[in-house]
Parts: C-alpha cells; structure tokens; sequence
C-alpha cells in the first residue's frame, strides 16, 4: 500500500437504466478517461421535484487522474439523460503501488 499524492480520483456517477450505466461505464473508459469503471445497483433516497423520491439506480464508479476529472465530468454530462446527473469526485489516499500505477499508464493513453 503507497499513500497517494491525490492524482489519482473516483468519478462517481448515477443512473436508472442498468443498460444506459454500462453503455456509460464502456464509453468512458474506451475513451481513456478512466482506466475502468464499477458498476452496481444501489437504492437511492433524494429530493427532486418538491419531494422524497426512492428509486433503484445504478452507481458508476471511475478510477481517473485528477488531471481529466473536468473532460470526464463533461463527457458523463453531454451523454447522461438526467437533467442534473451526479458527478462527484473523491480523492484516492492509498492504494496499492501496481494498481495506481496501472490507473496512471490506462488514462494516460489518451
């Protein structure tokens, strides 16, 4: 395990569609913004259109340089079909060193 110097983000993202999540998940990462992508089923509770809504949607996880977040933020909001999607980035503290680096060499090939 390696303390990272946050170069190194998850990209988080979500959708209702599992289908539309993977086709996501591919695009992005076939583009070289993230080296690869997560995605699983979650159960969200939120406030939209003046009151609680409880739906079930797909989380999508990217493993990406910080370098890229704002390209990868705008290539998830140009494809996305939701009006306000979620993009939150959170920084990678540790890992472990061949990992990290495989993230680094995958994103870098852009």
């Amino acid at each position: 395990m390696t303390t990272n110097k946050s170069d190194l983000l998850v990209i988080t993202t979500t959708h209702d569609d599992e289908a539309k999540s993977r086709a996501l998940a591919a695009a992005v990462v076939r583009a070289r913004l993230a080296a690869c992508a997560q995605v699983y089923r979650i159960q969200s509770v939120y406030w939209w259109d003046g009151e609680v809504q409880d739906a079930a949607e797909w989380r999508i996880d990217f493993k990406t340089r910080a370098e890229l977040a704002d390209t990868l933020a705008d290539f998830v909001n140009e494809h996305h079909d939701y009006d306000t999607p979620e993009v939150v980035a959170v920084p990678v503290v540790a890992g472990s060193t061949a990992y990290l680096d495989w993230v680094r060499t995958e994103t870098a090939a852009r």
